[in-house]
């Protein structure tokens, strides 16, 4: 996929303008900055769901929304109430399935064959995440990260080459945060997919990147977390002093700027959203 000076507007207010990216094959790729200036609408332009107000989009060699199943999708993190009994094995069926509706037309043989290949295709999904052990659990009744591994399993059900995902790690305590951006990682490299994450932090996905795409004051700047990532390009990006600095556990934080991006380790410190 390929951004070129795109540019993208919501009711009049353009977000952002001049985002240059191309993300290949077995690439991670991040899209970084604070709350409110656009990462999940840089989403939604992959998607197709909301067209460039500049610049130009391909996906997968096609205009955005062209790319259908061979895009997985997870948006930001909804939660599952307790009480649910569907099961995880379910969840990660209806990203094969989910889109479907009506009464299938019986032909011999032919639905037996397609359950049985659909049924390994999740199969294979769940064991790719490392959720069999719990798959046929009620969603309800499994932690935190147990659901995000299921939900990034119900992505990848229709082997994808790219895959979309907004905050994957938000509301994770910090050890499931490290443990689901190292499977993402292991994915992306084994799989070969495409790989285009929103984040608040990056600290957990930091030591698996590619490049970085940061979004601030509507401009970005995009290379490498090297390049990306330091004082002077972040000072010119927000146009007021911005110091970014490297604590002795080797995580990174920006200190000034309006809100700058939460580099901290101690956002999910309180959630205590559970095992992986």
């Amino acid at each position: 996929m390929a951004l070129r000076g795109a540019a993208a507007a919501v009711g009049g207010r353009t977000l952002w303008r001049g985002v240059d990216l191309t993300v290949d094959a077995g690439e991670f790729v991040a899209v970084l900055g604070p709350n409110g200036v656009g990462k999940s609408t840089l989403i939604k332009v992959l998607l197709g769901s909301l067209p460039t107000a500049g610049g130009s989009a391909t996906v997968l060699g096609r205009a955005p929304g062209g790319a259908g199943a061979r895009i997985g999708y997870l948006p930001q993190r909804r939660n599952f109430d307790a009480s649910l009994r569907i099961r995880g094995v379910d969840i990660v069926r209806l990203g094969l399935d989910g889109d479907r509706w009506g009464v299938p037309i019986p032909f011999p043989g032919r639905g037996s064959a397609r359950r049985r290949a659909d049924s390994q295709r999740v199969r294979e999904a769940i064991d790719l995440v490392g959720a069999t052990a719990y798959a046929h659990r009620p969603i309800g009744e499994c932690s935190g990260g147990e659901q995000q591994r299921l939900l990034i399993a119900q992505a990848l059900v229709r082997r994808p080459s790219l895959l979309l995902l907004d905050e994957p790690l938000d509301s994770l305590d910090l050890p499931n945060q490290a443990s689901v951006a190292a499977l993402i990682h292991r994915i992306c490299r084994e799989a070969d997919v495409a790989v285009v994450m929103v984040a608040h932090d990056v600290n957990p996905i930091l030591p698996y990147l590619d490049r970085v795409v940061y979004i601030a004051s509507g401009a970005a700047a995009s290379g490498t977390p090297e390049q990306v990532i330091t004082t002077g390009t972040l000072t010119a990006l927000y146009g007021t002093p911005v110091e970014v600095l490297r604590s002795a556990d080797g995580r990174l934080v920006v200190v000034g700027g309006p809100e700058a991006p939460a580099l901290h380790s101690d956002r999910h410190a309180t959630t205590g959203a559970g095992g992986a």
